[in-house]
């Protein structure tokens, strides 16, 4: 077991709380019950992580094996997740489909590693007839990232596929082509999971109330209409160096620290505007990137007061 797995399945422990923990790896079932057994269970985390991570490392645990205990930890909490619905719809006169799960796991897989190189897909089927997918996205140049996942959960009586929300969002397209493809002549409606949706009362907003405090604070900031088209922003920062400690090098300097920090984009304006929303920063953003459009500049001088 190589590093990159061994530190996939810890960080995925970290996240379950302890009194979850030993229900999830009985359900994982990838250590034996003797295994589990020599756990001590009441100290740390950390060290029981420690004694777990050596464990799977005598299993040779793969990234697959890795891929399932983190399925089972979001069926755990699929609450936490915001989840969007496909709607599958039949043309007219055509008849229902015998569903095949082998044949649906190995024509899904396929369709994604054939557009996509570098990408891993991992299924784990439940007692309600349903398939969950996890999607591990990579580019053509990159391999997968297994901390941004895409979560799908199949229905495969329903003509319904829900899938979790993700930062990706180039890969939603990919992924209603990859369902359209295996049901040939299926063509996919997405839909938004609105507050009042009846069909599962599992399924919540995630943090709904600091999504739209986030959503007010931007367009307080920065309105509800287009930003000025702005490539560039640069900032010139001078400032002594300051500390509590005597006879620091850098204390006694007499010449202010200096440094330059540039902002490009093709449309830095909105991709500023858009980062609150999509989680990459905090609202509300720093007043020297807002203040941009207020003071029509975009060159900036920070000096010690």
């Amino acid at each position: 077991m190589d590093e990159t797995i061994a530190e996939f399945i810890k960080r995925t422990i970290l996240k379950i709380p302890m009194n979850e923990l030993t229900t999830i790896l009985k359900a994982w079932d990838f250590l034996s019950e003797n295994q589990l057994q020599t756990v001590n269970f009441r100290q740390r985390k950390e060290s029981v992580v420690q004694h777990l991570i050596h464990l799977c490392e005598e299993k040779h645990a793969s990234i697959s094996d890795a891929a399932q205990l983190d399925i089972i930890y979001m069926q755990f909490h699929q609450h936490q997740k915001v989840w969007d619905v496909f709607q599958m719809i039949k043309g007219p006169g055509e008849d229902v489909d015998l569903f095949d799960m082998k044949q649906f796991k190995n024509s899904f897989k396929k369709i994604l590693q054939r557009a996509l190189k570098n990408v891993t897909v991992s299924f784990r089927e439940t007692e309600e007839n349903a398939v969950w997918i996890r999607i591990a996205w990579g580019t053509q140049y990159t391999k997968p990232n297994q901390y941004k996942p895409t979560y799908v959960v199949y229905y495969s009586q329903t003509p319904y596929a829900f899938t979790s929300s993700s930062m990706l969002r180039r890969n939603t397209p990919l992924l209603g082509q990859t369902f359209e493809t295996h049901n040939s002549t299926t063509p996919l409606q997405e839909r938004s999971l609105g507050l009042d949706i009846n069909m599962d009362s599992r399924i919540i907003h995630e943090n709904i109330v600091e999504k739209e405090r986030v959503q007010r604070i931007t367009q307080e900031t920065f309105g509800d209409y287009p930003q000025p088209q702005l490539e560039f922003a640069q900032y010139k920062l001078e400032t002594k160096f300051k500390s509590g400690l005597n006879g620091s090098v850098l204390a006694e300097r007499e010449e202010p620290l200096r440094c330059l920090i540039k902002f490009s984009s093709p449309h830095l304006l909105e991709a500023l505007k858009s980062l609150a929303p999509a989680g990459i920063a905090d609202a509300p953003l720093s007043p020297l990137l807002t203040c941009i459009p207020n003071k029509r500049m975009n060159y900036f001088k920070i000096r010690d007061k």
